[in-house]
């Protein structure tokens, strides 16, 4: 199981500084989410995302405290890896997943790891960088984008996981040029999530006025100050103006944008 952090700001910051309280605990987390750690973040040098990624745990990183120091962003996605049995701790197995403008990481896992490899675009699925069924998941929203747009790419994509495989939880981050987005979905019936309990999986998001934070539990996350984002929904930062929207999407019928606005709560059920 992996931790998630994204961020997006009104103006580029130093990435310590748009953390602020959450850089430190989430770094913590590394002593767990052991298995290495990347950061996703657009610093307007390059075509896409600045990538950083390492297969050292991120507590014990110097890498890591340089990555934080060092990066300049208005819009970020963090992640520390604890691999899924049999899935080796190897570069190419390392979140966040990248293609172009794209960077993508997951929270969780399904069995089969192939199980949606006739849904991938064959140039696509050879192209991959690993073996693992996270990065199939990006695939088959990489596969969906060439048709269609991220929110809905993101509720298909789970839809397919769900229909054919064995899940824990289909959280997960996606960064484009223009937004951030994030999608939230757990089996409650599975070994993770009883073990766990109820909250592991749960995703939440928190709107400061100048940036705009979405994270996993093991941060501090006060009540009255995050909203949890909903089972089956679809999160929307927009880089420009911090535009925030969750979206219905999924068994509900078409996508209908829930909560728009700068400063906005999830009110919805938490099960759809």
């Amino acid at each position: 199981m992996c931790r998630l952090l994204g961020v997006v700001t009104r103006t580029p910051r130093p990435l310590t500084e748009a953390l602020g309280e959450l850089a430190d605990p989430f770094t913590e987390l590394g002593h767990e989410h052991r298995d290495g750690w990347g950061i996703a973040a657009w610093t307007g040098q390059g075509a896409g995302p600045r990538i950083v990624k390492d297969t050292e745990p991120a507590a014990r990183s110097g890498l890591w405290d340089k990555a934080l120091i060092g990066t300049r962003t208005d819009a970020a996605v963090l992640h520390l890896r604890l691999a899924s049995p049999g899935l080796p701790v190897v570069p190419g197995n390392t979140h966040p997943f990248t293609a172009g403008t794209l960077a993508f990481a997951h929270n969780g896992f399904f069995t089969p790891y192939d199980a949606l490899d006739d849904l991938i675009d064959p140039d696509l699925l050879a192209d991959r960088a690993g073996s693992t069924d996270s990065e199939r998941y990006f695939l088959r929203v990489l596969t969906l984008l060439r048709d269609g747009d991220a929110v809905d790419a993101l509720a298909q994509a789970a839809d397919d996981i769900r229909a054919r495989t064995a899940f824990a939880s289909l959280n997960c981050l996606l960064l484009t040029e223009q937004a951030l987005y994030a999608y939230a979905d757990e089996d409650p019936e599975s070994e993770v999530s009883r073990r766990r309990g109820p909250d592991f999986f749960r995703l939440r998001y928190r709107a400061d006025g100048d940036r705009v934070v979405v994270a996993s539990s093991g941060v501090p996350q006060p009540d009255g100050e995050w909203s949890v984002l909903p089972y089956r929904q679809v999160l929307e930062v927009r880089r420009a103006g911090l535009r925030v929207s969750v979206h219905q999407v999924g068994r509900s019928g078409p996508r209908a944008m829930l909560t728009p606005g700068t400063h906005c709560r999830a009110d919805t059920p938490e099960h759809q």
